[in-house]
């Protein structure tokens, strides 16, 4: 197979490079040329976050202000496929990955070029992955596949393992009590299964079949509790962004908005999913469907 793919990603804590390693194995088995490239800002984000750092990008992130990149030098002026590996910042595309998809050098890239999504989330990747496949539609990018990978404990538990991976740069069991932080090891090594699906699809060129295939896979799941929460969070955090970007000093109101999101996740979420349960979510099996299709598809 003599083709060219292109896997680009951003990753901190290296979890994003392991994932593009195993998903890209099996193509470089069947004999592509597999360019990967790390994208770097030019003034990185250190990890182990600290508290203060991490709840300072909010309104960046979910506003969508681009940070400078490190120049981007491909081997190549066009590709058979693009990889495109991301994560989630606050509900949004992480603020590297919304910079790399604004990035003049790689739009061009892009432009009617093939492209799979790989996220991997602590569990909220939907609004994310909606403001990407935006960006790739306005870049003339062809999405032809979406992974989502999330940590599958409950909500509150990867809530707490995920800023103490955060915070302590260690993925590893919080208190010997906690699981492991971060999309688990068995799902990382998993991804060869969706590169092997992958492969065929990339030898002949014609990508229609091959999301149906991916989800079979269980390449994408939706969890409607976390679909609910999110779709009433992102609205939240959108207005906490533009409140605080237009405050001079952000630091008071960055610590408020840590807060409010303790207690919504705690206190808040709860009461909402009771409510929903018993009032709406009964009477919506049709809107809901409508809605976890609207993210399985890649259009």
């Amino acid at each position: 197979m003599n083709k060219k793919v292109l896997a680009v990603y951003y990753t901190q804590s290296g979890q994003l490079g392991e994932i593009i390693d195993s998903f890209t194995a099996p193509l470089i088995e069947e004999g592509a040329t597999v360019e990967k490239v790390q994208i770097k800002p030019v003034v990185d984000y250190a990890f182990p976050w600290t508290g203060k750092r991490f709840f300072s990008v909010m309104p960046d992130c979910v506003l969508g202000v681009p940070t400078e990149l490190e120049p981007i030098i491909l081997k190549e002026k066009s590709y058979d496929l693009i990889i495109l590996g991301y994560q989630p910042w606050f509900l949004s595309p992480s603020i590297p990955s919304n910079s790399l998809l604004n990035n003049p050098t790689f739009r061009e890239v892009l432009k009617g070029t093939p492209v799979i999504t790989i996220s991997a989330a602590r569990n909220m990747w939907l609004n994310a992955y909606d403001r990407i496949r935006k960006k790739l539609n306005e870049a003339g990018a062809n999405l032809v596949g979406n992974i989502a990978l999330i940590d599958k404990h409950p909500n509150p538990v990867s809530f707490i393992t995920i800023f103490y991976w955060m915070l302590s740069g260690k993925k590893e069991r919080y208190l010997n009590i906690f699981p492991k932080p971060g999309v688990a090891q068995e799902d990382i090594s998993n991804t060869v299964q969706f590169g092997r699906t992958v492969a065929p699809y990339l030898v002949s060129g014609q990508w229609e079949g091959m999301q149906a295939k991916l989800l079979d896979q269980k390449a994408v799941e939706i969890n409607y509790k976390l679909l609910f929460i999110e779709g009433k969070a992102k609205y939240i955090f959108a207005a906490w962004a533009k409140f605080i970007s237009k405050r001079k000093n952000q630091v008071p109101w960055l610590s408020a908005f840590k807060y409010y999101l303790f207690i919504a996740l705690f206190l808040g979420a709860p009461v909402l999913l009771t409510l929903d349960a018993i009032f709406i979510k009964p009477f919506s099996s049709k809107r809901i469907k409508a809605k976890k299709q609207n993210y399985l598809q890649v259009i």
